[in-house]
């Protein structure tokens, strides 16, 4: 043990223990010492002292942000508002990109012989890259994954969900006057994006009539937004293991998802072309019906329907 020290990290709170060194290089300076010793004895030398292979551990989440507590508060209390007057409450996030076409998936799934498939995931040989965004309901359950074959922008994002409230408001929420958007800090959903907001009023609050609220998780935070535990990891479930090698077998995993709980989930394809860098110009953002919260205005605001005469 005394040549390992040296190489010893441990947690001295919970005795456990670890090398950053290997055994053959153990071996080796053993050798060095007239200590010829075999890989296996080795091992159980170590393990008898107590250490073991392991792998990283994601434990550490930095420091947290001071208005945390206070924005995951009001959240709590938009959606307790919201549920209560029977207003639509949805969840929103884009799931990881996939290459479509023979490539490896993650997971396993049971079969008599594993699937075959590329050795390299080179985007050049795959059919296209799915872009699955996700609306998570979180009073019925349901969840409707949009799947674009373009880039993941804000116009994009705020799309889906303007074709989500327009298949699913008049059967579901036919009287419903305010709707509200749980959305990560980044990405086409970002906080700071004018894409985004610009989008919402014109495309959601004005076609609508709805009053959209959005409240943003706090950087870092984004495993807390419903979607991810109620839709995403069991859509993970459902094709893992199992290539994605056509849009339309995609599509078939996300419609046959489902959960013990009763989770129901709808996909549709977007062959859109999205456009990246679009721009907002001050003048339009001057013009939205928008109203930032008093509690973490950055991460909150109200977007209100404008009269018909603005909006055209």
């Amino acid at each position: 043990m005394e040549l390992v020290a040296p190489h010893t990290a441990g947690d001295p709170m919970q005795a456990t223990k670890w090398l950053n060194c290997r055994l053959r290089a153990i071996q080796g300076r053993l050798a060095e010492r007239g200590h010829p010793v075999s890989l296996p004895v080795i091992s159980r030398l170590l393990r008898a002292a107590d250490y073991r292979l392991r792998g990283n551990q994601k434990q550490r989440s930095g420091p947290a942000h001071p208005e945390r507590d206070q924005q995951f508060g009001h959240i709590a209390a938009e959606r307790a508002r919201h549920l209560n007057d029977r207003q639509p409450v949805i969840s929103v996030d884009t799931k990881k990109k996939e290459l479509i076409g023979d490539f490896k998936n993650a997971g396993q799934a049971w079969g008599v012989l594993p699937e075959q498939v590329n050795v390299h995931d080179f985007p050049s040989e795959a059919v296209g890259r799915a872009v699955p965004y996700g609306i998570y309901d979180a009073m019925r359950n349901v969840g409707r994954v949009y799947v674009g074959q373009s880039a993941d922008t804000p116009e994009f994002a705020v799309d889906a969900i303007a074709a989500w409230c327009a298949s699913e408001l008049p059967l579901a929420y036919p009287g419903a006057t305010q709707l509200l958007i749980q959305a990560d800090s980044g990405g086409s959903n970002s906080a700071r994006s004018r894409v985004w907001k610009a989008h919402l009023q014109t495309e959601v609050a004005d076609r609508f009539g709805l009053t959209v609220t959005v409240c943003h998780y706090p950087p870092g935070t984004s495993k807390w937004n419903p979607i991810e535990h109620r839709l995403f990891s069991a859509i993970s479930q459902t094709w893992a293991g199992c290539p994605l090698r056509t849009f339309a077998q995609m599509l078939e995993y996300l419609r046959t998802t489902t959960t013990t709980t009763g989770l129901r989930v709808q996909a549709e394809l977007r062959p859109q072309i999205y456009h990246t860098g679009v721009q907002i110009a001050d003048a339009v953002m001057t013009s939205l019906n928008i109203q930032a919260h008093t509690i973490c205005p950055a991460w909150n605001y109200t977007i209100h329907p404008r009269s018909l005469a603005l909006a055209a």
